[in-house]
């Protein structure tokens, strides 16, 4: 199959939907206006670095694009990102084209103005089929199109080999709690560092608790001075942004993972999913998206946003109960075994793109008018 992912190289997201088509013996292009450093490899997709840049570029690229398009002729264009590249793809007039949405371009972008849902619409409206990495995303993408076919569930998969439980982790007295996150308000690492607080006083003995944050972003230094505000500076490690080639490693140096944010809704809890890959209990607020990858009870615990209190006593049950611990990663590494596999997701994405070229009537045949 030929196929043009026109995305955001700069995302891991892209390179490892991008990586995984051209290993399935996919010819793959990936058409962007935003290009990689480091990527790809060798023996990976071709890239096409489109000239213009910022929100203009959106609208400036898109003839250029099209006339990529009609030269290259590819069975499928998959759009990632509704509103800045699904407005490129709207106006080359491509098809059959699969628009798959990331999250903010679906709930908060078409918020920003009358003129803004109305361009969401259009982008919508013009691809031949919809995507969304979780239920619940797909179902508001929906609401924005009504009698639109449902949209494809395509969430992004976990290479369980890279990411799974340590066979040689040391035995340790001590307990680690950690996040995997950006650090914006919206994610509410505010809330996990008074919950720990919570944690620290209550905890039936001495051992030695501590609180990993992995991330960085505009909120770091107000969160350094909240935990050294709560007497928490000497077991509150702040770690830095780290690549996701490191991730794996870092998730199999905590006992339980949290994610704290108090947003409305999520497009998919992926950092969720690799710890639960790798054999950690989770703790995450009742964000949707979240709590669409935890079986409450199960792999985890699902506690109400913006409550430090519930998300204490959560991570406290844990922390007092290393069965419990176990028990829980392992039921969790068994759901992404069986739901979030990355072979798993290639295959439903694939399966996305065969149905997309049959719902636009031309099997393998494409068009490139306008």
């Amino acid at each position: 199959m030929k196929i043009v992912l026109l995305a955001p190289a700069s995302s891991i997201h892209t390179q490892k939907w991008a990586d995984g088509l051209v290993e399935r013996g996919h010819e793959v292009v990936v058409a962007t206006q935003h290009p990689a450093t480091s990527w790809p490899g060798p023996d990976g997709p071709r890239v096409l670095v489109l000239p213009f840049r910022g929100q203009h570029g959106y609208f400036l690229n898109a003839p250029i694009l099209r006339r990529q398009l009609r030269a290259h002729r590819p069975d499928i264009l998959n759009v990632h990102y509704a509103s800045g590249y699904g407005t490129t793809a709207a106006l080359s007039g491509y098809t059959p084209s699969l628009l798959s949405v990331w999250g903010s371009d679906v709930f908060d972008f078409p918020r920003g103005s009358r003129l803004k849902a109305r361009l969401l619409r259009f982008n919508l409206n013009a691809a031949t089929r919809l995507a969304s990495t979780s239920n619940v995303m797909a179902r508001h993408t929906q609401s924005l199109l009504p009698g639109a076919a449902a949209p494809f569930v395509t969430p992004f998969g976990v290479e369980t080999g890279r990411f799974a439980p340590s066979q040689h982790k040391a035995p340790s007295q001590g307990v680690v709690i950690g996040m995997v996150k950006a650090l914006y308000p919206k994610y509410g690492v505010d809330v996990l560092i008074r919950a720990f607080a919570q944690v620290v006083e209550a905890a039936d003995d001495q051992r030695d608790i501590r609180l990993l944050v992995v991330g960085d972003g505009p909120e770091r230094a107000e969160l350094e001075a909240l935990a050294q505000q709560l007497g928490l500076s000497g077991v509150v490690e702040f770690r830095g942004a780290l690549p996701h080639r490191d991730v794996p490693e870092i998730l199999r140096s905590l006992d339980i993972f949290v994610a704290s944010s108090r947003l409305d809704s999520e497009s998919f809890g992926v950092a969720v999913v690799e710890a639960s890959a790798c054999g950690l209990p989770v703790v995450v607020t009742d964000v949707a998206g979240l709590s669409e990858v935890v079986e409450d009870g199960v792999t985890g615990y699902v506690v109400p946003r913006d409550d430090p209190g519930a998300l204490a006593l959560a991570v406290l049950s844990l922390v007092d109960d290393p069965r419990e611990r176990d028990r829980m990663g392992s039921a969790g590494r068994a759901t992404v075994e069986a739901r979030y596999d990355w072979q798993r997701c290639l295959d439903t994405m694939v399966d996305a793109y065969q149905s997309t070229i049959d719902a636009a009537g031309r099997g393998h045949r494409a068009s490139g008018e306008g």
